[in-house]
This record gives structure tokens, C-alpha cells and sequence, in this order.
């Protein structure tokens, strides 16, 4: 697919910021059609640096809180003045995904983008921790990693040129997430599907100069990318 949106946050600076298959790609393919109306309170769940939260106020013009428990919320504000944007617009907040710090039925909707796999694998996890904080009705736009089928009983040794079996476990297919979100009493699956984008994002990340991304090209260029996916869920809170 094309994307004109994320076309324009491809420089240096910007890509610095990135932390995984490039985020900004995922997250308009994730949106494409979206429902949520503009001026909504979003939810950036793991923004990282804060790119992707810059992005969601710029181009749909959300009023976004960049919730990341490792990344310094002053500095993402900092990053935010930079980028033009006001507190008003966005706040960065330091934020445990496993205990969102926020009010019950605050958010309009929640997106999350390459992170949602790391504190979202156990059934619980939507009705106690992140939905309290959803307005019912209110949308999640879920992008993560995963891989097109299951295969932690045999990993293949291009997986595990760069990640551990441990750093794999994170990972799993469409039929595990469909059984994690349907075991939720709270929401409601829209859809679930594998994106278009994973050799695309992959390609941008391995192209950093990122540690971790030099890591992770030993994996890519062996031809591991043919195991893996992305994965985009969309939910409503009923």
C-alpha cells in the first residue's frame, strides 16, 4: 500500500525516534478507515519516543495522551514543543500498561502500536486493566508482531539468530489473539486480520543504525521475516 501520510516523517530526525518496524507506517495502515471522530481522547498505549503520538494529533487530529513507562516524559514533551504541538493538544505521561494510571471511561479510544504483544497475553488483561479506562463504546486499534503460525515447539534457527526463545515468546499467531480478545467480557472483536506491511517496516527498521536494529537484521537478512507478521485488531468496549 502507499502512505502518503507517513511519507512526511521520514527524516533523520524523525527516524531516530523509531524503536521497531516503523511505526508510522503501521499505524496508517492500522487507521485506514478508522471510526474514531476527530477531537476524540486518545490513547497512545506505548508510544515509545513519541513519534507515533505526534502522528495521531497531526494527521487525525486527536487530543492524545503518549503513554510509555520507559521513556522520559519530559522529554517527549520536549520533542512535542519541537514538533509545533501544545499540551493542550498532547501530553506525555509516564504510564504502566499493565496499571494505566488514568480515570475510569476517560479515553475515547485507545491505539497502540508495536507493543500491545508485551503486557496484553493474559486473558484478564483487557477487562481489569485497560478497558476501566475506556468509555463504553470507545475503540482500540491494536497493530503488534506476531507470527503466522505457531511455532515456539520448533523454533527455526533463523528466528534464533537474533532473539532468544524467551524474547520469541512475545510473538504468536492470529489464533492466540483471537482466543485472548474473545475471552474478553468487556469487548467486542471488530476485526483481526495479518497486515500488508510487515517486509516493508522490517526493511525500514533493519535500514537504523539502531543496536537493536543491527541485532535484528541477522534474523531478517537469513530470511526470518518469512515466519512473522503484523497483527491489527480492532475492538469496541460494549
Amino acid at each position: 500500500m502507499n502512505y502518503p501520510k507517513s511519507q512526511k516523517y521520514n527524516t533523520p530526525e524523525l527516524n531516530a525516534k523509531i524503536m521497531g518496524p516503523n511505526p508510522v507506517k503501521l499505524a496508517e495502515e492500522l487507521l485506514q478507515n478508522h471510526r474514531i471522530p476527530v477531537g476524540a481522547t486518545v490513547l497512545d498505549l506505548g508510544s515509545g519516543l513519541g513519534l507515533t503520538s505526534v502522528f495521531l494529533v497531526k494527521e487525525y487530529h486527536f487530543r492524545v495522551y503518549a503513554g510509555d513507562l520507559w521513556s522520559d516524559p519530559e522529554e517527549n514533551q520536549a520533542f512535542f514543543s519541537r514538533m509545533g504541538l501544545r499540551k493542550a493538544q498532547i501530553t506525555a505521561v509516564k504510564a504502566d500498561a499493565e496499571n494505566p494510571p488514568f480515570e475510569p471511561d476517560f479515553f475515547d479510544a485507545v491505539v497502540s502500536i508495536d507493543s500491545y504483544n508485551y503486557f496484553g497475553r493474559k486473558e484478564s488483561y483487557l477487562d481489569d486493566k485497560l478497558l476501566p479506562c475506556v468509555k463504553s463504546g470507545g475503540l482500540l486499534y491494536l497493530s503488534f508482531p506476531g507470527m503466522k503460525k505457531d511455532l515456539h515447539d520448533h523454533l527455526p534457527e533463523e528466528l534464533l539468530l537474533s532473539w532468544t526463545p524467551e524474547q520469541l515468546d512475545y510473538l504468536h499467531d492470529l489464533t492466540f489473539w483471537e482466543k485472548m480478545f474473545a475471552a474478553s467480557k468487556d469487548a467486542e472483536i471488530l476485526s483481526l486480520a495479518e497486515m500488508e506491511s510487515n517486509d516493508e517496516v522490517w526493511r525500514d527498521w533493519i535500514a537504523c543504525d539502531n543496536a537493536y536494529a543491527v541485532n535484528d537484521r541477522k534474523s531478517i537478512h537469513a530470511g526470518g521475516g518469512q515466519f512473522l507478521n503484523f497483527i491489527a485488531a480492532i475492538l469496541r468496549k460494549k
